[in-house]
């Protein structure tokens, strides 16, 4: 019978560490995925079409109450009902101005209400997410012409869960040079499935963008579908510039990850995320708040 494991998070707004524990579809979050052919099928694009098509139905809306209890989800924050079907609800925003970006062109801003892991450096391999599993950025990225300009750079990882925030916003000014579509399958992307299976970063369906920022160099920022999460919408067109906080995209259902690569010496994360990292332990961080500072600043 699969087993949902804990996972352990420290909470930058309370300064403590919480537990969290997804036990809604337990075979999705047990210690070893694609032990099973249940977990198989869910993992295959078909399915989540399938899933997508309830969530968009009325009778899905029953599902909204139970979870918003469940996970003890303040409503308040976000703009009002009613929610219709599970994936309007889903797909929720925050109201006006309960998230504010931070203004500090030194500090890189949380593209997502997400948990977030950051390395200082990525080499020539990465030792992810735990010590003894690998994976390259040529790997990630499609080749090693696209790893080139970030190896040595700074890397972050955040995860959302299904109780999240689900949209993702820009972190800095700036232009899209190009996007790349890669991958197909849809495992989940939590940190006791990467412990076992790594390679899940390599199978999942992501979207690859190589951002140009105003102030943190050349970002390649890839947003990974997860189970039941093979739906990444863009929202801002990828012909015009953007600013700080617009919105950019959006994950339709489940969980999701997105993996920000950066050029070396261009910025590093934040203290608080590496130090965490280093003990196996993401970060939780609100949209808009710092995740990183260019290498010439403080961090605050």
């Amino acid at each position: 019978m699969p087993r949902p494991l804990k996972l352990t998070i420290w909470d930058r707004a309370s300064g403590r560490h919480v537990t969290e524990f997804m036990d809604d579809s337990p075979s999705t979050y047990e210690s070893q995925p694609a032990r099973s052919l249940h977990q198989w099928v869910q993992s295959h694009p078909m399915y989540d079409w399938f899933v997508a098509a309830y969530q968009n139905t009325s009778l899905s809306g029953k599902k909204i109450d139970p979870f918003v209890r469940k996970y003890n989800i303040d409503m308040s924050e976000f703009e009002p009902g009613p929610y219709e079907t599970y994936a309007k609800f889903f797909d929720r925003r925050f109201q006006s101005g309960r998230r504010p970006f931070i203004v500090n062109s030194e500090e890189l801003a949380a593209f997502a209400e997400a948990r977030y892991l950051g390395w200082s450096s990525w080499g020539g391999e990465m030792m992810f997410p735990v010590k003894g599993r690998s994976v390259s950025a040529a790997e990630i990225l499609g080749s090693n012409e696209a790893a080139q300009p970030y190896q040595g750079g700074p890397v972050i990882l955040a995860r959302l869960s299904p109780m999240d925030y689900h949209h993702l916003h820009y972190p800095d000014d700036g232009m899209t040079l190009r996007e790349t579509k890669l991958g197909g399958r849809l495992w989940t992307v939590n940190p006791n499935a990467l412990r076992h299976r790594p390679k899940i970063l390599l199978e999942n369906e992501r979207v690859i963008q190589v951002l140009e920022t105003r102030h943190f160099g050349r970002l390649a920022f890839v947003e990974i579908g997860a189970l039941s999460v093979g739906r990444i919408f863009r929202v801002h067109p990828l012909d015009k510039s953007y600013r700080r906080g617009e919105e950019k995209s959006v994950f339709r259902f489940g969980g999701s990850a997105v993996l920000v690569l950066g050029e070396k010496g261009a910025w590093l994360p934040s203290k608080d995320l590496l130090e965490q990292t280093r003990g196996g332990v993401e970060t939780f961080v609100r949209l808009g708040q710092p995740i990183g500072h260019t290498e010439t600043s403080s961090d605050c």
